[in-house]
């Protein structure tokens, strides 16, 4: 008998998202955000991505054993509730809750995702319902994928899930060992978080754009050290300052944010538009290194002596998407390798449980090698996409797709690349991307501008044959998910200067051929036009909105952005207006006579 394990995220609060194992093998994953187009999905069911996980695998709900949630009563015996309510004296009603009702979220929690399996056409008798501790689902979703058959150092750390924030433990042999946790609100993702807020980014995000904006300040102008520290073995988060809750909050037009008015005190006003000025780069520069130091002195002081021993790490949590930090674990001696979960948030909690009860019951998971994990669609399902929009877009199709899209490219055009199953986590990976030449001035420019309409200084990645990134990385370390940064060697700075950030430094994602072949077909033709084996690699969506999931929902990106070259598996899409400008390589496109209907 096959063992089916369903992985259901978020159902409380953000990034709902399913998984499904079955035998050990990780069959589809997905975001509810693709389907329903609300990025994050706050406070939605994992319903639509749990549906798409059972049609994937052929299977009806009467096939599966356990439903995994990554969410867990907490028992009063333990320190997490008694250590909320003693950090939160000041908010007696939030204090005394978490003492005297403090499972009232799991129980919300078990609540709500039993109607969502009902509404799936699950019988609650005859389903098992698993719950995962949450920091558990971010460790397994770590180590269990992790592929290491070493004594492992594990980490994870976020915001918060029921009550820890982050978890530090060794793996062997398949189980999970906790040495410690800490608690809300001594939360290093939380200080981060709230850091992002007062530099004017929404939290879940803009995690991402303060590290990005962090390169072009200087952390020496601005001490944080007050907002937290660790010592004996603590972490303890100022709350004077952050992490703070009810009347503490700062509050700006009728919302409440998770720092203080002590912080606007200290710092000045928070930061509004999109600029990247002064102070406010430096400050992320300081909140950057602030993290790093006290994340890797954490990582130190509870995981030394194993990773002195294997060498291995497998990371999770939010926090583990800092690639800033990563780069600082991976250049460490001691360290051989650090496996991130590639969907390292909360929707990863998903994987993270199912894999969990997966081991517990006698079934090992494999590897997770790859994260093409979602839907895919078929040239006639792009062509009756085509047939059916607004737009009645332009197309062809055409023949010898990695060649044809690397000639547009190397012409100076950024293209929507729409191929096979789409990615799991937040990283496009050649399956829903935005690509262009990084050798052509502007292009990053561009893109930012005109088509994902986002600040100018955000950052772009490079995609690369694994031939080259020997010769364009300091380090050589596995990267398929772009989780790491690398110092760029001189002279490849100049050559692909596009994908190259402000300080010298790249996102990479190195290929293995075997998980995508037309994507890496498409670097070695732009190798042989350029000399070059790099692509720039962008999320296909536009600010705010989720990954593009279906053909349809690329059209309207398309339609609704500067793009004008859109491929969707072998249909190239142009707009209306560009054959005056195509190179002459490219044949002309159907007429509109000529057309599918």
């Amino acid at each position: 008998m096959a063992l089916t394990i369903l992985g259901l995220s978020g159902a409380l609060s953000h990034d709902p998202s399913a998984a499904l194992y079955i035998d050990g093998k990780l069959i589809a994953a997905a975001e509810e955000e693709r389907f329903v187009r609300d990025k994050h999905a706050k406070n939605r069911m994992p319903y639509e991505s749990a549906k798409f996980c059972m049609e994937q695998a052929g299977i009806k709900p009467s096939d599966v054993d356990v439903v995994a949630i990554p969410f867990a009563p907490i028992s009063i015996f333990e320190k997490a509730r008694w250590h909320y309510a003693k950090r939160y004296w000041y908010a007696p009603d939030r204090a005394l809750d978490a003492i005297l009702m403090g499972n009232r979220r799991y129980y919300r929690y078990k609540k709500r995702i039993q109607w969502c399996l009902q509404q799936l056409g699950f019988d609650l008798k005859k389903v098992k319902l698993q719950p995962v501790e949450h920091h558990l689902a971010h460790a397994s979703s770590a180590y269990h994928c992790s592929g290491f058959t070493e004594k492992t150092a594990i980490m994870g750390i976020d915001g918060k899930g029921e009550y820890a924030t982050t978890f530090f433990g060794w793996g062997e042999n398949g189980r999970i060992h906790k040495i410690k946790e800490f608690y809300d609100p001594d939360s290093l993702g939380g200080l981060y978080g709230a850091i992002t807020e007062y530099l004017g980014f929404e939290m879940l995000d803009g995690e991402f754009k303060v590290m990005g904006m962090a390169p072009y300040g200087d952390a020496a102008k601005y001490d944080f050290s007050r907002l937290a520290k660790f010592e004996n073995g603590e972490l303890i988060i100022n709350t004077d300052y952050a992490n703070v809750i009810g009347f503490r909050r700062y509050k700006e037009n009728g919302k409440g944010y998770y720092f203080s008015p002590k912080l606007i005190d200290w710092l000045g006003p928070k930061r509004e538009g999109d600029i990247a000025d002064d102070p406010y780069i430096h400050y992320a520069a300081s909140m950057q290194a602030l993290f790093e130091k006290l994340a890797l002195e954490m990582m130190d002081y509870y995981l030394g002596d194993i990773i002195r021993e294997t060498g291995k790490i497998a990371f999770a949590g939010g926090c583990a998407l800092n690639v800033k930090l990563n780069q600082k674990i991976i250049a460490r001696e001691e360290v051989k390798e650090l496996f991130v979960q590639p969907a390292s948030g909360d929707a990863g909690t998903a994987v993270g449980a199912a894999a969990y009860i997966s081991h517990q019951r006698g079934v090992p998971v494999e590897k997770m090698e790859h994260v093409y994990l979602g839907p895919s669609f078929s040239n006639e399902d792009v062509i009756a996409a085509c047939a059916r929009h607004p737009n009645k877009p332009a197309w062809q199709k055409i023949d010898n797709v990695p060649e044809r899209i690397a000639k547009i490219m190397v012409d100076g055009n950024p293209v929507a690349w729409f191929q096979g199953r789409m990615e799991f986590g937040p990283r496009a990976l050649g399956g829903r991307s935005i690509i262009g030449c990084p050798s052509v001035p502007g292009v990053a420019d561009r893109i930012n501008e005109q088509i994902k309409f986002r600040e100018r200084w955000r950052p772009f990645c490079p995609s690369m044959l694994d031939t080259v990134a020997p010769q364009m990385l300091k380090v050589d370390h596995p990267s398929p998910f772009m989780t790491f940064t690398f110092e760029v060697n001189e002279g490849w700075k100049e050559r692909v200067g596009e994908v190259v950030h402000e300080d010298g430094t790249s996102r990479a994602q190195v290929l293995k051929r075997e998980y995508n072949p037309r994507w890496d077909d498409l670097m070695l033709e732009l190798e042989k036009l350029t000399g070059n084996g790099v692509s720039l690699n962008t999320s296909l969506n536009r600010r705010g909105e989720p990954m593009i999931c279906s053909p349809t929902d690329a059209l309207n990106m398309f339609f609704g952005s500067d793009l004008q070259y859109l491929i969707m598996e072998d249909v190239l899409v142009v707009k209306d207006g560009m054959s005056r400008h195509e190179p002459s390589f490219l044949p002309a496109r159907n007429t509109r006579s000529a057309r599918f209907i």
